[in-house]
C-alpha cells in the first residue's frame, strides 16, 4: 500500500503542466457499512462530512486529472440482538480521478486509497466477553471506487460522488472463517468547492 501510494504521488508530481490548479472543498457525507453474512445485522446510513484539498491538471483538450487529499468522517448506524449502536470511522483518504469538462458540466471517476485514522462506538452495545463490542475492529487499508459529477461556475464547483467500497474492511475473523461478515464502505457526497486560478 505504501509502495503504491508514493508511485501515485510520483506520477502526479509529473504530471504538473502550466493549466494546474489547486483548490479546497468541504461537504456531506451519507455514510453506510454494508455487506454480505451479517446476519441478523442492519445497518443505516449516517450523515458525516469530508473536508479536504484537491489539485487539477490539464492532460488535454477537457481531460484533466485530479488528486485529491481529504479527511473523510464515514461509518454507520447498526441494530441487532446486541444493541443500537453507531460507528464513526475516520478516513484520509486520497482518491485520484479523471476528469472531463465540457462547458459548465464535468463528470469525474477513479479509484480512492483510503487509510483508517482512528474510530469512535457510540450507542446501547453488549460487550462481549474480550470487552469488545461487535465490529469493533477495522483493517486500516480501504479501496474505493468513485464517480460523480457537478458544475463548474467560474471559480466554484458544486458536486455529488458515489464511493463504493471494494475490499472488506471487516477484522474480526472467526476460527473457521466461514461465512464472515464483510463491511464495504458506501459514502454519497455531496460538495462545495473553491479553484484558485482561472
Amino acid at each position: 500500500m505504501k509502495q503504491l501510494l508514493l508511485f501515485l504521488l510520483a506520477l502526479l508530481l509529473t504530471v504538473t503542466t502550466a493549466q494546474a490548479q489547486f483548490g479546497i472543498k468541504a461537504g456531506i457525507n451519507a455514510a453506510v457499512l454494508d455487506g454480505q453474512d451479517l446476519g441478523s445485522t442492519s445497518t443505516k446510513y449516517k450523515t458525516y462530512y469530508h473536508a479536504g484539498i484537491f489539485y487539477n491538471a490539464t492532460l488535454i483538450g477537457p481531460v484533466s486529472i485530479q488528486p485529491e487529499l481529504l479527511y473523510s468522517l464515514q461509518g454507520s448506524s447498526f441494530k441487532d440482538a446486541l444493541g443500537n449502536y453507531d460507528t464513526k470511522l475516520h478516513y484520509l483518504n486520497l482518491p485520484i480521478l479523471a476528469k472531463v469538462t465540457i462547458g459548465p458540466v464535468f463528470v469525474e471517476a477513479g479509484p480512492q486509497l483510503g487509510v483508517l485514522l482512528t474510530k469512535e462506538q457510540n450507542g446501547e452495545v453488549s460487550l462481549s466477553a474480550s470487552g469488545n463490542g461487535p465490529y469493533s475492529s477495522y483493517k486500516r487499508g480501504d479501496l474505493s471506487l468513485c464517480a460523480g459529477g457537478g458544475l463548474k461556475l467560474g471559480n466554484i464547483l458544486l458536486g455529488a460522488r458515489f464511493n463504493a467500497g471494494v475490499n472488506d474492511i471487516n477484522d474480526v475473523r472467526n476460527l473457521s472463517g466461514t461465512n464472515d461478515p464483510r463491511l464495504r464502505n458506501r459514502v454519497i457526497q455531496g460538495y462545495l468547492a473553491y479553484q484558485f486560478g482561472k
